[in-house]
């Protein structure tokens, strides 16, 4: 949650929300987005990873 928080610049109510679509994997956005977003996760320790839609 500190990296989406740090990342998104959303509060906790807004990363509760955010977090549920990662875990589910129905959070979205441009491949290089997630690719970012998934290497701050890694580097926290964080198994992720960006895929297309539909892989």
């Amino acid at each position: 949650m500190r990296v989406l928080r740090a990342e998104l610049g959303i509060g906790l109510d807004g990363v509760k929300a955010v977090l549920e679509q990662v875990l589910s994997g129905q959070y979205s956005g441009t491949l290089p987005e997630m690719e970012l977003l998934a290497r701050k996760l890694r580097a926290s320790g964080i198994d992720a990873v960006a895929s297309r839609a539909g892989d």
